[in-house]
């Protein structure tokens, strides 16, 4: 590895990510670089027996078992620290929780509802916290999206991302860290459904290399031309009860076939994952040869193994 970059690397030892804006634009690419060398086999890294504690509020299916074949990879170990299982399920204060957990764990990956949770247990433990997803964001798996665009396009910058759907956590994400990579962001969605304009704002300051960041309400207009296409479930966990509510909202945004023929005739097609088939994304769509959803699943865990590695101050 280039010394420049294990410098800026090795200046992530021990800090937290709760954000995609946590870190710089430097780092993010640094880290997108050491997530493709542990994924090729180029470099290996051994962190000993660490330990991380996964406090999962909401289920998990790839977020649970990438951080934990992570974690495996690099030497160490994984501890479910399950709400309802544990006495954070019975009142225990975070405070005390954060603090006694620090004297067994190595570094926390928290997925929970309140993004302030997660500031909360940052403040309180001692070792690295990691956002396995919140309300607010999902940066873990920003940095898996543009991994998986970086390999199919090779250099980021200049090049055009368009979400449509609800502007969510992954919304949010996504803007913030394509910004940081010089990667235009626009993201489509229907009136009432766009994401926060403080996280907006937050993403045009940060962009490098004159990435646009957009919020447009036609689906057509947000996928012209587009390298990427990406998209989500339109009801989150939390939301089910808005389902009904949130298909009509959304008629129009499914990426379908159409849509996808407005992009860049050798865009990709990304998801986030679960995916409903023939209601955000159409089946055609989602198994074309378009489709790099499972390249990009994979990709969660070369990302965050790289994070782990270099939070843990493997380097």
């Amino acid at each position: 590895m280039d010394k420049g970059v294990a410098a800026v690397l090795t200046s992530l030892s021990g800090r937290d990510y709760l954000s995609s804006a946590d870190v710089s634009a430097d780092e993010t690419q640094a880290l997108l670089d050491l997530a493709r060398q542990l994924k090729s086999g180029d470099r290996r890294i051994d962190l000993g027996n660490r330990v991380l504690g996964l406090i999962f509020t909401k289920a998990s299916t790839r977020t649970r078992v990438s951080f934990q074949v992570a974690m495996a990879r690099l030497g160490g170990q994984t501890v479910d620290l399950n709400p309802q299982v544990t006495q954070l399920g019975r009142g225990e204060p975070l405070e005390d929780t954060a603090r006694v957990l620090s004297r067994f764990c190595d570094a926390l990956a928290v997925r929970t509802f309140a993004q302030q949770e997660l500031v909360d247990y940052a403040y309180w433990a001692s070792i690295p916290v990691i956002n396995a997803l919140t309300d607010l964001e999902h940066p873990c798996q920003a940095l898996a999206d543009f991994l998986t665009m970086q390999e199919a396009f090779g250099d980021l910058q200049g090049q055009t991302l368009a979400y449509v759907g609800d502007g969510n956590n992954v919304a949010h994400s996504l803007m913030l860290c394509g910004a940081l990579l010089g990667v235009n962001v626009r993201i489509g969605c229907p009136d009432g459904f766009e994401p926060l304009p403080g996280v907006l704002d937050q993403a045009r300051a940060l962009a490098v290399s004159g990435a646009q960041i957009e919020v447009t309400s036609d689906p057509v207009a947000a996928v012209r031309g587009a390298q990427a296409l990406y998209t989500d479930v339109w009801a989150s966990m939390g939301q089910e009860e808005e389902q009904a509510e949130r298909e009509q909202a959304f008629k129009g945004f499914c990426l379908d076939e159409a849509l996808l023929s407005e992009a860049d005739p050798k865009a990709i097609v990304l998801h986030c994952l679960p995916a409903h088939r023939d209601e955000e994304i159409s089946a055609g769509v989602m198994e074309g040869a378009s489709s790099r959803i499972f390249d990009q699943a994979e990709n969660r865990l070369h990302a965050q193994q790289a994070l782990l590695a270099v939070l843990l101050g493997g380097l």
